[in-house]
């Protein structure tokens, strides 16, 4: 659609050629290194990996928590790790949200969205320009607002949508409102 570094286009393809380099660098398939590497030590033993590593993870919201605290106080990754993860990855380009629309600019860091200055947004209206997250076609998410010390998930059996694009800021400013010191 557009050459590298001019244009912000997500692409569960490129999360698919991520999980093939992964698997080349661990020397074992993604789904096992995941399982290994990530689930066990943060104590997320009801999550897997079932197919692509884009797509197909199965998690429950216990689990979730566990994830949303390591990205709140890192243990498994360094701090530097993890703030390379959240910076902004090629600064300015434009691009598309999937289902939410253009942004000009439209920040992503390493795997997470980067708020910045989008709006509207699905994240909470209120939230830190540096809240990162993810969300997907199954309707679930995961933001993190590091600078208000929150992290919020939702895991559904419903598609994303209208509904989501309405909720969600609701349900991130309340959850804001309600956990801010």
């Amino acid at each position: 659609v557009a050459p590298p570094g001019r244009r912000r286009i997500y692409s569960n393809t490129g999360f698919d050629v991520l999980g093939d380099e992964l698997s080349a660098a661990a020397g074992m398939p993604a789904t096992a290194y995941l399982a290994e590497s990530v689930a066990a030590p943060l104590g997320m033993g009801r999550t897997e990996l079932r197919g692509s590593i884009a797509k197909d993870a199965w998690s429950t919201v216990e689990d979730l928590a566990h994830f949303a605290r390591e990205l709140l106080a890192p243990t498994l990754v360094t701090p530097e790790t993890l703030a390379e993860a959240v910076t902004e990855q090629f600064p300015g380009l434009a691009g598309v949200v999937p289902g939410l629309g253009s942004y000009d600019p439209n920040p992503w860091g390493l795997g997470f969205e980067l708020k910045g200055t989008k709006s509207p947004h699905w994240t909470a209206p209120s939230g830190s320009p540096r809240t990162f997250g993810h969300f997907g076609g199954a309707g679930t998410f995961l933001w993190v607002d590091p600078g208000a010390g929150i992290a919020c998930g939702c895991l559904t059996d419903r598609d994303f949508g209208d509904w989501s694009r309405e909720a969600w800021p609701a349900l991130a400013d309340a959850v804001l409102g309600d956990f801010s010191s």
